[in-house]
């Protein structure tokens, strides 16, 4: 008999613990889900955020971080982006005592912001006559 009460108390933990990593998996599954929902928004959603989203992914960097990297604010002027990345590549040349991993950087960052810059702006489906 010690025996079977043994095996009803292990089904039970077993499926209590089961039921613990359910919930656990459901709830992050959740939250995962909510935020590439708001990531999405932010990036500004529909097929601007899709364009965005997808340069994200290709350089590893959103534009945000690209613009923190290379200390501009705006990205309007690329003469000022030139300079901001033709002076810290210079300064992080493993030649001259500095970091690969931060020029690397630096140039993803012009690279982002290179791909922002150069997007043609999305054309109006309807035409006025």
């Amino acid at each position: 008999m010690s025996t079977t009460v043994a095996a009803k108390y292990l089904a039970q933990i077993l499926v209590a613990g089961t039921q613990v990593v359910g919930r656990a998996f459901a709830r992050a599954l959740r939250q995962e889900y909510a935020a590439s929902q708001q990531a999405a928004q932010k990036a500004g959603g529909g097929k601007q955020g899709a364009r965005r989203a997808a340069a994200d992914t290709a350089t590893g960097m959103s534009l945000q971080e690209a613009k923190q990297i290379l200390h501009v604010s705006e990205i309007t002027d690329p003469k000022l982006i030139q300079s901001k990345y033709d002076h810290l590549f210079a300064v992080n040349e493993k030649a001259k005592g500095g970091s690969f991993y931060l020029q690397s950087k630096v140039v993803r960052a012009k690279e982002r912001i290179d791909m922002e810059i150069s997007k043609p702006e999305p054309k109006n489906k309807k035409e006025e006559t």
